[in-house]
């Protein structure tokens, strides 16, 4: 039972974070948070909570979690939080308590080592460079002491490398009770563990993934848990209606061709044309690739786009995969690797016949044009889902015992009753707290809005970001950081800043994508600590949130527009003629609160400890000019404001002072 005297007392003056952790404060927000967290798991129903940055809203719902006595689920927005959770802030809490429970880590099947993968992995055509055989060689020592599998123990060992799909399984290729490493499966031990423990940290891919196909454990584990604690929920949404959806690419069927042509010439060699099989699959991948040109970046466009052709393109997908289907049906019980292809074409059959049909009511169709092409067509929110297959299931499933499910993150709406998330995620009628920040952002950090400066569509804008970012990283020694709304902008900043770095041996140049994201985090940090060479980084997408620069690392944010989704968008504009058919404003009640939350969140970056300081650039004059824009404005943190070019060059000057330094 939570009693928030118990809570109070941990984090009271005289209590075990105080009397253990160095860096520990009492705060009066995180206590009011911790109490919350602790009487909605007490009493049940549904909390959300909006942290301000520096509240420390992971003990606050941590501690009441660990002193519940409850069994608890702990979905997070990223694999990064979910490993900093289970291998560093559960398990310090559990000894400060003093409370002994089993916790476990899950994550998707993709995160561990496939030891049946592992034995073909050097035999497969996609391995044909040096580095890559050298990489697989460390994966193979590793995979002799591993106990997890949990492949994010290899170092350097990024998700995007091209050995993933090698050494992991998936849904579609997994031989199951028939794998011969079966006794000895990682992910087996993993869900074992989870549905074992008192504290199960996932995330929430694994959630949405889990309730779409009941494949990874988390659906067998819900009913048994009595609090759902959801961090950084922003992102809810926008994954939950990922993977509630369904997708099916040209990379797909190329994958499968592959698999067809290799597993089946090991297992019915000459049985079948397979090489001919495979090959009228692969044509029929190639002519959906064809359709639209090569894209560096995957770019989303409306269904219409396809045109009429598109639906004969589909049948004749669907017509190869029957022949092949049809081969394997008479050779499918020789074989589990054959049974598994044969299922897979099934699978595949069965996406392309959704994909020939009419787009149903309530969702939305569109296609991600890249290297590769994807149709996709998903629910518009998570609202529906949400109440009728996870509360209402899970109230059913405990019998009214009160089941409570918490919702935080630093940045959940622009409005007092964060309407944003309460609607697209069918939380109506749940509590909602804002907790404010402890920081002192007048005096820590400053915002400059540029008054004279290139429209965000002018083709000049992007040329006067990068030289506003150098100009500040030369009076800074670096530590300069730069989002951008979309990769475009990215690319074309990065190359003016190189082009006008060239000969300046004092900076470095890093921009995402050409390292992996952490690697470019630790060398940026790594300038931070030099005074004789510092550091720019350019970065979009990810970068926006989930990364901490504390202390000196980062002392000019510079972000190039407000982050508005792109107009086409076809998911945003279903999303808005669904609004205005309820009679609602799509700005208002869409566009707006998405830009508010993105903002917050890149902007979130500068100030990470009390002690940080800071100057956030955001060079779109419409920030200041527009109703819209000071609607936003007025969402930011309560920084001091920049109102001329004099007082922005005199903030930077005071960064650089040794007086500033030794104050931080």
């Amino acid at each position: 039972m939570v009693e928030n005297q118990a809570v109070a007392a941990a984090f009271g003056i005289g209590g075990p974070l105080a009397a253990s952790v160095p860096e520990y404060r009492p705060r009066e927000g995180q206590l009011q948070m911790a109490q919350a967290v602790a009487q909605v798991i007490e009493q049940g129903g549904k909390l959300i909570v909006e942290a301000g940055t520096g509240v420390g809203k992971t003990y606050a719902y941590l501690v009441p979690a660990l002193l519940s006595g409850k069994r608890v689920l702990v979905s997070t927005a990223t694999k990064a939080l979910q490993d900093q959770l289970f291998g560093r802030d559960i398990p310090r809490l559990r000894e400060l308590l003093g409370v002994s429970l089993r916790v476990a880590l899950l994550k998707g099947r993709g995160s561990y080592l496939c030891l049946h993968h592992l034995e073909s992995a050097r035999q497969d055509w996609r391995l044909d460079d040096g580095r890559a055989l050298h990489q697989l060689a460390r994966i193979e020592s590793w995979a002799h002491a591993t106990q997890t599998g949990d492949l994010s123990e290899v170092e350097a060992l990024d998700d995007s490398s091209p050995l993933m799909p090698l050494v992991t399984s998936t849904r579609e290729n997994c031989l199951g009770a028939r794998c011969s490493q079966f006794s000895r499966c990682f992910v087996n031990t993993a869900r074992r563990e989870a549905l074992a423990a008192d504290l199960v940290v996932i995330n929430h891919h694994l959630f949405f993934a889990d309730l779409n196909v009941r494949e990874s454990g988390v659906a067998e584990l819900l009913p048994s848990v009595h609090t759902v604690i959801f961090d950084e929920a922003h992102q809810l949404n926008e994954i939950g209606v990922q993977f509630l959806g369904r997708q099916l690419g040209s990379g797909q069927l190329s994958n499968y061709a592959r698999d067809l042509e290799r597993v089946a010439q090991v297992h019915a060699r000459g049985l079948a044309p397979w090489p001919e099989l495979a090959q009228a699959i692969e044509q029929g991948a190639e002519a959906l690739r064809s359709r639209f040109p090569v894209q560096d970046a995957a770019v989303r466009m409306e269904w219409r786009v396809v045109g009429e052709r598109w639906n004969d393109f589909l049948q004749a997908c669907q017509a190869s995969m029957a022949h092949a289907h049809d081969a394997l049906d008479m050779l499918a019980e020789t074989a589990p690797e054959l049974q598994v292809l044969q299922q897979r074409c099934g699978d595949l059959m069965e996406q392309l016949q959704l994909f020939l049909q009419p787009i149903p009511p309530g969702a939305v169709r569109w296609l991600e044009v890249g290297r590769q092409v994807r149709m996709l067509q998903s629910p518009m929110d998570i609202s529906l889902a949400m109440q009728t297959r996870v509360f209402a299931q899970q109230e059913d499933a405990t019998a009214g015992a009160g089941k409570s499910w918490i919702f935080t993150s630093a940045t959940l709406g622009h409005d007092a009753g964060l309407s944003w998330i309460v609607e697209s995620c069918g939380l109506a009628g749940a509590h909602v707290l804002k907790v404010p920040s402890p920081f002192d952002y007048a005096r820590q950090a400053a915002l400059y809005v540029p008054s004279h400066f290139p429209k965000p569509g002018d083709a000049s804008h992007s040329h006067a970001v990068a030289q506003l970012a150098l100009e500040g990283a030369r009076q800074l020694g670096g530590r300069t950081l730069v989002l951008t709304t979309t990769l475009r902008a990215m690319r074309t900043i990065g190359d003016a800043l190189a082009t006008a770095m060239q000969g300046h041996a004092d900076l470095e140049l890093l921009v995402q994508g050409v390292l992996p994201k952490r690697e470019l985090l630790s060398r940026f940090l790594q300038y931070a600590e030099d005074r004789q060479r510092g550091a720019i980084l350019v970065a979009s997408a990810t970068f926006w949130e989930g990364i901490d620069m504390p202390g000196e690392a980062l002392q000019l944010l510079v972000i190039d527009k407000l982050p508005f989704t792109p107009p086409d968008d076809p998911v945003l504009q279903a999303r808005s003629k669904s609004l205005e058919s309820q009679g609602k404003n799509p700005f208002k009640h869409l566009h707006l609160p998405q830009a508010a939350v993105a903002l917050r969140q890149g902007a979130g970056r500068l100030i990470r400890r009390e002690s940080d300081q800071g100057v956030l650039v955001v060079c779109d004059t419409r920030l200041t000019q527009m109703g819209y824009g000071r609607q936003l404005l007025a969402t930011l943190p309560a920084m001091r404001r920049l109102n001329s070019e004099a007082d922005y060059r005199q903030a930077l000057e005071a960064l650089t002072r040794a007086s500033t330094k030794d104050h931080c």
